[in-house]
């Protein structure tokens, strides 16, 4: 039987609504409004299927506000797989909703790397020229100017994912890990330009086949049989799930040597067997989770095992509430990401202000808008290594 957002019955009836979720939800805790909540909008989805309520206005609005944080998904005891929900009613309602100018134009560009390396260079220069305020760019660290290249080794024994806007923004996070590949003595190649996009972003949105063909894409065009390691955690949460997106047996098998890359240094022998570190004061960072790091992954605890032998990790308060970034919820929802950076913003002064580390690019363009100064840890841990090898 078709029903209008074909959910299925067992997912939906999960949740007994209980309220455990909401103080894991960022729009909850900035809205206080119950249609803005993991279970108000699981009540507003049995509606719809069950035909007693119409796709208004503001059912609409309650699925297109949701961060897709997945920290419900955490903290529920009766394990409501709202991920899927959520994912399933923005593709079944797409025709209905309304995506931001500005998001489809960078999505349909994420899925053309030449264009998209072609644009940022045209964005470096314009940010390097002041012609346009900040507010007008996406990101306040500077664009480079030109693209990346990586060297490559003959016998590699791991792919290194560079996706695409990571690639084009920030490839000197990639150079970090390639570093402390490098310096671990581990050989790698690198995804590129080729593979580009992993279709995160379009699966959020609601863009479910441009997902899978994107997903299908890159689980062809990479290596067979090696492991994936991945710094960016939205690219690692969506390769991670090429097995329910695409529900294949060759999606099953690529999803299960995906790695976020400090969980699969933290394991790596080589990693293990570093001489101990001699720093006799060390300074504090404070360590903001993203969410698909801490909720989709579970990977967060690795950053903090990397990290502890460089520096000291200071917690924030808020049991890592979505900093807002969302993917692309700031472009479509920009007035409901700066509410929820707001209680991060509060929460990362009352930790001492000091310097934070994000393991996903999203999370540190949209703090770093706001002014504070942000750092990947794979970058905190490249250059400890280093300092260490010159001190030597």
């Amino acid at each position: 039987m078709n029903t209008p957002l074909g959910l299925a019955k067992d997912e939906l009836t999960a949740c007994v609504s209980c309220g455990l979720c909401l103080p894991h939800c960022p729009t909850y805790q900035v809205t206080q409004d119950e249609s803005r909540s993991p279970r108000g909008r699981i009540s507003l989805m049995r509606g719809v299927e069950s035909g007693s309520l119409a796709i208004t206005k503001e059912v609409i609005d309650s699925i297109d506000t949701c961060v897709q944080c997945m920290g419900c998904e955490t903290a529920c005891p009766s394990s409501v797989q709202y991920g899927s929900l959520i994912e399933r009613t923005r593709e079944a309602l797409i025709t209905e909703r309304k995506l931001n100018l500005r998001l489809k134009v960078g999505l349909w560009v994420l899925l053309r790397m030449r264009l998209l390396m072609i644009g940022s260079r045209l964005l470096a220069l314009i940010q390097r020229s002041g012609l346009l305020s900040n507010k007008f760019l996406p990101i306040t660290s500077r664009i480079p100017l030109r693209s990346e290249k990586y060297k490559e080794c003959v016998d590699p024994e791991v792919v290194f994912f560079t996706g695409c806007v990571m690639d084009a923004w920030l490839p000197k996070i990639h150079k970090s890990g390639l570093s402390i590949l490098e310096t671990l003595g581990i050989q790698y190649t690198v995804s590129g330009n080729t593979v580009g996009c992993c279709g995160a972003l379009h699966n959020h949105a609601g863009l479910r086949s441009i997902a899978q063909e994107q997903a299908t894409k890159v689980i062809a065009k990479l290596p067979p049989g090696l492991p994936i390691l991945v710094d960016s955690a939205g690219c690692g949460a969506a390769l991670k799930e090429y097995n329910k997106l695409l529900e294949t047996e060759e999606a099953e098998k690529f999803s299960s040597r995906v790695y976020d890359i400090h969980e699969w240094l933290v394991n790596d022998p080589r990693w293990k067997e570093l001489p101990p570190n001699k720093i006799e004061k060390k300074e504090k960072v404070i360590v903001q989770d993203p969410c698909h790091l801490r909720h989709v992954q579970g990977a967060h605890n690795s950053v903090r095992e990397l990290l502890d032998p460089f520096v000291e990790c200071v917690e924030l308060d808020d049991e890592g509430l979505c900093c807002g970034a969302g993917g692309a919820f700031s472009l479509n929802q920009p007035e409901m990401s700066t509410k929820i950076r707001d209680l991060k913003l509060q929460s990362i002064k009352r930790a001492g202000g000091h310097i934070v580390v994000s393991a996903n690019p999203g999370c540190m363009i949209h703090l770093e808008t706001s002014g504070v100064e942000v750092l990947h840890p794979i970058q905190v841990i490249d250059k400890f290594m280093h300092r260490g090898e010159t001190d030597d």
